[in-house]
């Protein structure tokens, strides 16, 4: 019976594991295929001015396929195991007696309530409630044993497991996937915390006395872990900010790359990783730049020299952004004469991208292409300049600045220094 069984579960095994690597290899030809069509879009929609430079292609948030195998083989390795334990007890119950000497282990005891429907002299149906002395023994005890194993590893792998599995086939976005596993996870720790409590005897009216107070306790002395962890259920529910957002907390701008119970990490553009406890993004100002649209907006300031035309440099700048293939036609650019300034004629120009891939490449040609028209139309654009006057002064007058008691006027002066 035991070599049956483990060569049942060893092919058990096997076939799961070929199911996840033929599933993996599906989802991996299929974000080839989004990333190729993405590609090729990006490459029609540019046009013909495409053709002198490449294409940068939309990178998209993709998924882990390594990592979520790793965790789907090491699910699937721990029930096997779990399996094999329990038909190996199951098959040898009965020649190890010796071993149903841990039920008579006592720890502790507990009561419990127990209720009952009994009939009265009357023939009626009542309900009794009686107490009932349960003993917990080392059976239970090792029980909560595999209990908080089991859990452990369910709360490390069933995420990716339920990822590869189940969200994978549903039309749901990565923020909306990461928001559920998450949860998941969550609900997993639950599940166990409750199972082990049930088997050592722990009821909820035993320690509900006992669990609010703490609760009070730990409210007031650690209110600002338990603040960031409300904080982390309300991101993941009202999703304000989700991963793969661009967002700008105080002067950090990145992207979401986790949300966590405690505290949410943001990458910023030096890949550099920012821990910003949760409660700053439901309590404070947060800018998502593409919470419901990726369209942004380019602002550039451009100076010209006094005397210059600034019809024919707002026509330049209309020209230059018309021209470029990634700006939006649909909010169109928009070049203003918007004042007069110390040493220039300051002109804006203001044009839309459809999303932030592009946004540094975008502003860099800008800038180049406006230098060049710039320059060969004659508009100079010029810099601060400020006019400093020597003049030459008198013995007097240094005699005036070397001692300071001395009189405004020297001695036979006429008054100027």
């Amino acid at each position: 019976f035991t070599i049956s069984l483990l060569v049942l579960l060893v092919t058990v095994r096997a076939f799961l594991l070929r199911l996840l690597l033929v599933h993996r290899r599906q989802l991996g030809i299929r974000q080839a295929q989004e990333r190729r069509a993405a590609a090729l879009a990006a490459a029609q929609g540019s046009g013909a001015a495409a053709v002198s430079r490449p294409v940068i292609p939309v990178e998209e948030e993709t998924v882990d396929l390594a990592h979520l195998s790793s965790q789907t083989q090491r699910i699937v390795t721990t029930l096997i195991v779990a399996a094999v334990l329990v038909g190996t007890w199951a098959i040898w119950d009965d020649v190890v007696p010796a071993l149903n000497i841990l039920d008579r282990w006592r720890l502790w005891s507990t009561v419990e309530l127990f209720t009952e429907s009994t009939t009265n002299a009357a023939g009626e149906t009542v309900l009794v409630t009686r107490d009932v002395v349960r003993q917990v023994t080392m059976v239970d005890l090792l029980l909560v044993s595999v209990i908080a194993a089991i859990t452990l590893v369910a709360f490390r792998n069933i995420p990716g497991l339920l990822e590869i599995a189940v969200l994978q086939r549903l039309p749901l976005e990565t923020s909306a996937r990461y928001a559920v596993t998450t949860l998941a996870s969550y609900a997993i720790i639950l599940i166990g915390v409750v199972m082990g409590a049930s088997s050592l005897g722990l009821r909820w009216n035993q320690i509900q006395w006992l669990a609010t107070a703490l609760t009070f306790g730990l409210a007031f002395g650690l209110q600002e872990i338990f603040a960031n962890f409300v904080a982390g259920l309300i991101i993941l529910f009202e999703r304000p900010l989700r991963v793969g957002d661009i967002v700008t907390v105080d002067d950090v701008t990145g992207v979401v790359s986790r949300v966590r119970i405690r505290a949410t990490t943001i990458t910023n553009w030096d890949r550099k990783e920012f821990v910003v406890p949760n409660k700053e993004f439901i309590t404070g100002k947060l800018l998502n730049w593409t919470l419901s649209d990726q369209v942004n907006r380019i602002v550039i300031n451009i100076g010209i020299a006094y005397g210059s035309d600034t019809e024919k440099a707002r026509n330049l700048l209309l020209k230059i952004a018309g021209e470029h293939p990634l700006l939006l036609a649909d909010p169109g650019p928009v070049a203003s004469f918007e004042g007069f300034g110390d040493s220039a004629l300051n002109l804006v120009l203001r044009a839309f991208l459809p999303n932030f891939e592009d946004r540094l490449n975008v502003i860099h040609e800008l800038h180049t292409a406006i230098h060049r028209e710039f320059a060969a139309a004659g508009l100079e654009i010029p810099f601060p300049q400020r006019d400093l006057h020597v003049r030459s002064i008198g013995p007097d007058c240094r005699l005036c600045f070397s001692q300071p008691n001395a009189p405004t006027t020297p001695a036979g002066g006429n008054g100027t220094h």
